[in-house]
This record gives C-alpha cells, sequence and structure tokens, in this order.
C-alpha cells in the first residue's frame, strides 16, 4: 500500500509498505480522509523519522479481528490514535488526556496511508461509527473538535460568558462555533490575515479584529468596558500571548490551546498579571472519548460547519502541497487528504 512518509516538513516521501496485518480484536480501516493538524508541522516535535502522520482520520472497515463485537465490515468510522486508559489517577480525576497510556497509543502506521491498522484499544475506546448523512471528509473534525470540545469544558464555558479568540486559524474557528452554540455573549476574534477575520464573522464571531490594532481596547470597545471572561489562544507568538494576557477581566481565565517554538519561554510580572486578579491560566491537550462521542453529536447534527471550513481537497500524491499549505497558509483553513485518489 502507499504511505506518505515524513521525513522534515518540506520532505514528505510518497513511498510504498506492506498492508497492516491485524490481531484478535482489531480492525483495518480503508482511509478515506485524513486531515493534515497544526500539530502535524511542528517540526522539532517529530523526534523519531520518517513516521507517517496523520490522525485525524476517517474511513471504512474492511477486516476484522477474532472477537470484535461493535464494528464489521463495511461500516464507516472515524477512528482516533490517541485513547486514554480510563483506569489510572490521571482519569479518575478528570484528567485522562495526561494519562500516560494515551500519550504511547497510536495508529500502525498513520492515518495518510492507503490503510490502518486500530489496535484494540483504540477500536474500543477510540473508533466511533459515523451516520450516514456525515460525510469522511466532515468526520475528521471528530478529533480536532472533540480538543474544543474539552477545551472550553475546562474553562468554564456557558451561556453569557465573554470569549475572546487569539487567532482564528482552523482551532479558532472552531472555538468560535462551539462558543456560539452555546450561548456566548460576546466573542472578540482576532487575526493579521483579513481572509481569517471574515471568516471569524461568517462563523459566528460578534466582532473581528485585526492583531496589530489595540486588541485589548478593542475588546473593551466591544463589551462595555469589559475584558474578556475567558481568552483562548490559538496562537503562539509573543505578541499574541502578550494580547490574550492583556485581554482578560479580573477573575477570567487564560486557556492555553497551542504549542509554542521550541524552548519558547515568557517571563510576565507576578505582580502585575496575578497578584489581586484572581486570574486562572490552565491548559487543554487531546480529547477523551466523551469529547469525541460529543464532537460527532454537534456535527451530525450540524450544529457546527466544519465542512465550510475545508479549502483544499488533495490526493495523497499531493500531500507535500498540503503540509506546504498549512505550514504557509494564505486562504487555506482545513486541508483534507483523500488516500484513495
Amino acid at each position: 500500500m502507499r504511505i506518505a512518509n515524513y521525513y522534515s516538513n518540506s520532505d514528505i516521501r510518497l513511498e510504498e509498505t506492506p498492508r497492516p496485518q491485524i490481531g484478535r480484536k482489531e480492525i483495518l480501516m480503508q482511509v478515506e480522509a485524513s486531515g493534515i493538524c497544526g500539530s502535524d508541522v511542528i517540526e522539532w516535535y517529530r523526534k523519531n523519522v520518517p513516521l507517517v502522520l496523520g490522525h485525524e482520520t476517517a474511513g471504512v472497515v474492511v477486516e476484522v479481528g477474532s472477537g470484535t463485537r461493535n464494528f464489521k465490515v463495511g461500516d464507516r468510522i472515524v477512528a482516533t490514535h490517541h485513547v486514554p486508559c480510563l483506569k489510572c489517577e490521571y482519569c479518575r480525576n478528570g484528567h485522562e488526556t495526561v494519562c500516560e497510556t494515551l500519550r504511547t497509543t497510536r495508529f500502525d502506521p498513520g492515518g495518510f496511508a492507503e490503510f490502518v491498522r486500530v489496535p484494540a484499544m483504540n477500536v474500543d475506546l477510540g473508533t466511533l461509527k459515523i451516520p450516514s448523512h456525515v460525510s469522511f471528509e466532515e468526520a475528521t473534525f471528530v478529533e480536532p473538535l472533540g480538543c474544543v470540545v474539552r477545551a472550553q469544558r475546562l474553562a468554564g464555558m456557558k451561556k453569557g460568558k465573554r470569549l475572546v479568540v487569539i487567532g482564528s486559524g482552523m482551532a479558532g474557528l472552531l472555538h468560535i462555533q462551539l462558543a456560539h452554540q452555546r450561548g456566548a455573549k460576546t466573542i472578540i476574534a482576532t487575526d493579521i490575515d483579513p481572509y481569517r477575520l471574515r471568516l471569524a464573522k461568517r462563523f459566528g464571531a460578534t466582532v473581528a479584529v485585526n492583531a496589530i490594532e489595540n486588541v485589548p481596547q478593542k475588546v473593551k470597545q466591544a463589551n462595555q468596558g469589559r475584558l474578556g471572561d475567558i481568552v483562548i489562544l490559538c496562537s503562539s507568538s509573543p505578541e499574541a500571548i502578550c494580547q490574550g494576557l492583556q485581554s482578560v477581566e479580573r477573575g477570567g481565565v487564560v486557556l492555553v490551546f497551542t504549542a509554542a517554538k521550541k524552548d519558547a519561554f515568557m517571563p510576565v510580572s507576578l505582580n502585575d498579571l496575578f497578584w489581586r486578579t484572581e486570574l486562572t491560566i490552565l491548559s487543554s491537550y487531546a480529547a477523551s472519548p466523551a469529547d469525541l462521542q460529543e464532537a460527532l453529536q454537534w456535527i451530525a447534527k450540524k450544529k457546527i460547519n466544519v465542512k465550510d471550513m475545508i479549502t483544499h481537497r488533495l490526493p495523497l500524491a499531493e500531500i507535500q502541497r498540503g503540509f506546504d499549505l498549512t505550514l504557509r497558509p494564505r486562504r487555506s483553513v482545513k486541508v483534507i487528504i483523500q488516500p484513495q485518489k
């Protein structure tokens, strides 16, 4: 079968490898669609190359191992590469996504391939059937939307909250849509790209602010003198982070949703930022099985419009172009790879 082997962001090679052999309670998925995630292009994070990336993956079951109960050949599924054990102390305390098991589970080989072996544990905890009216392309958003679902839950997003989204790329647009559905009072979105600012407005932002402006001042103007109750950082530039920290109200929450450059750090004034502000800074990573199920429901009910976020659909042979588009976006938001084409 064909795979896209990742050596670096500028060196992704189409190669041949044997189709994976499945074992007991495992399934073989024919991959119909895989989204390129922003984390796929974090080059410093890829320590053991070459490897096959791709974790926003949907397809069809073509083989089932003995003992498999809930899936059969022909089922349309979305499968996720990371699943928690649900037994350790982290999982029992609601921190499933920092579970050690979650950090070691993965596909064989990865979603940028014609076929993927889904291990038994992933079958049990990270594989969902796709309703007939949901396309494979739409189903690839279950994993990224699940991450957004989890993040907003941890941040306390609910009706009446004033939200600020720093960065209106794919993740930012999902945050905007979900917050809109959850009844945010206002949603202020920022970016430096006029195209993405227009998309932010289209997908539910109350105000879209060019990041070269005075963002905290614009947030106050939109909120009748108040800053944001929740600020979500979907951009990791130092300027964006500073804007986010300056745009949160006393007693508010700043949620770190994106990775930064390797060895990045940011000195802050503890007195100015934290003392007397009761400010919370938290992070969110990945999604639990429950988050994924909720994400699929949002998509299946057409409450979150993921279809119109797809700007490019490319065959496996053009994956290098897909990575280039993701790494240096112009008028691209979500790039979908179709391994069967």
